[in-house]
């Protein structure tokens, strides 16, 4: 295997700097940490992945448990046998181990999802009703990922437009809960475009003093921060397992059961009915009410042992190195000419304010993002994320409607990934692009691009079928 040469001298703050010690390596071991990305003139070099908001890469431990359990893969819930019997055990116990690792109460319903969109859209099915109509609506701000949007636009719901700080966005919300008539206060954790945490206890106390609850979107804030429900006084939280470095596509919904144990089942289907006849049901109470259908145990148990992973992190050294990546990245953009970085309050970096995660929102004058992402993937082998970011009203009111570029980085992230792309974008800055590129189903892409890939892989990887909410 050829390998590129990446430029050894600093780029950005000095790496001489102790601040950064903490991230000079992964604070945890992720599958494909190695893994050789092909390069467009030529030779590989390590793949930086800074795109662990989008989907995280599977913790190595989560991985080697995945392999233990795979062979005792079966059904659940349905069968007498050995494997099923086990199968059903991991299943059921990674509902306990989900509530400990948010600090859930012990009546807490666990709900296993597809993801976080899932679980929202499931919620909302579940909002109070009587005699045939809402009994109040939704509020939402205007920062929200579609997930924590789309679901409520459905149901009777208000939007409050977010202030310049987050003490004048708790003081417009005040004021629209104030006029009455909201259940549920809909809010994320922290920004999935600029990785700004929202005050979550602060909302909740301010949701319960009118009468509503609250519920918080952590896709973006669980695989970054410790969460405690009880303590915070938070009534429904949804997140991603995909974000949390566990594969297989599981979600989960945690909050109180009785709006759920009322609602209408998620799905139609075996295991959510006490009794079904020709032409009628009577549906069961708990989890099992919204998860009809064999449900996806690898999933689940991966989540599981990824929460379990995360939750006996030292808190300090993990909130460490996460913040030095943060800083070095953050500087070393602002001094490079025409690059931009992008917040959404003014206060989020105050010392008593409650931060930001591993997330960094940037643009460069002149270029177009996506043509942008293309350029650091194909000549310098960094993956980010380029678009809107499923946040279209946030990406306009930050003057952005074209997109802009999202780094994001966790547990397996060091520091030589902020170093590569602040390089990979001064010599853009110096030099230009240094292929044609072309746009190919919506995305941009190296024109002639000869490179070669895993030979289970399509020629032309990744250019097929490009999601609409990147490229508006």
């Amino acid at each position: 295997m050829t390998t590129a040469t990446i430029p050894t001298h600093p780029a950005g703050p000095e790496l001489s700097a102790a601040r950064f010690d903490a991230a000079r390596r992964p604070l945890s071991a992720v599958s494909g940490a190695e893994i050789p990305a092909p390069l467009i003139q030529g030779g590989h070099v390590r793949y930086a992945n800074l795109d662990y908001g989008a989907s995280a890469p599977a913790l190595s431990v989560v991985s080697a448990f995945l392999n233990e359990i795979l062979p005792f893969y079966a059904s659940v819930h349905r069968g007498a046998g050995y494997a099923s019997q086990l199968s059903t055990s991991v299943y059921e116990n990674a509902r306990n181990i989900v509530r400990g690792f948010v600090g859930g109460r012990p009546d807490d319903s666990v709900i296993f999802t597809r993801n976080t969109t899932d679980s929202l859209n499931l919620l909302a099915g579940c909002l109070p009703v009587a005699h045939g109509r809402h009994t109040g609506e939704v509020l939402y701000l205007d920062i929200e990922h579609h997930a924590n949007l789309l679901p409520w636009q459905g149901v009777p719901h208000r939007s409050v437009v977010a202030a310049p700080t987050l003490a004048g966005t708790l003081a417009r919300l005040r004021r629209e809960l104030a006029r009455g008539g909201v259940s549920l206060l809909a809010v994320t954790g922290a920004s999935n475009v600029t990785g700004e945490i929202l005050p979550i206890r602060e909302l909740a106390a301010l949701a319960h003093e009118f009468g509503a609850r609250i519920a918080v979107d952590a896709a973006q804030l669980a695989p970054h921060r410790r969460i405690n429900i009880a303590a915070d006084d938070v009534d429904y939280l949804a997140f991603s397992g995909h974000k949390l470095y566990a594969p297989f596509g599981a979600g989960v919904l945690v909050g109180r059961p009785d709006w759920l144990d009322a609602g209408t089942p998620y799905l139609a289907g075996g295991g959510a009915v006490r009794d079904a006849r020709l032409d009628s049901v009577s549906w069961t109470t708990g989890p099992a009410r919204h998860e009809a259908g064999s449900p996806n145990v690898l999933g689940a148990a991966a989540l599981a042992r990824a929460s379990q992973v995360i939750e006996a992190l030292d808190e300090q050294q993990w909130h460490a190195h996460e913040d030095a990546i943060r800083s070095f990245l953050v500087e070393g953009l602002q001094q490079i000419e025409g690059v931009s970085v992008h917040h959404i309050f003014e206060d989020t970096a105050l010392a008593d304010g409650p931060g930001t995660i591993g997330v960094v929102n940037f643009s460069v004058a002149g270029y177009d993002a996506g043509l942008v992402a293309a350029y650091l993937s194909a000549e310098h082998g960094i993956g980010l994320r380029d678009g809107q970011f499923c946040a279209h009203p946030l990406l306009k009111r930050l003057g952005l409607p074209a997109g802009s570029l999202r780094a994001s980085f966790g547990l397996g992230s060091r520091l030589d990934d902020a170093r590569r792309l602040l390089a990979g974008l001064q010599e853009l800055r110096r030099n230009g692009l240094g292929w044609d590129y072309v746009v190919d189903a919506g995305r941009w892409v190296p024109a002639n691009d000869t490179r070669s890939y895993p030979q289970w892989a399509p020629n032309t990887p990744g250019t097929a079928g490009a999601a609409p909410c990147t490229l508006d």
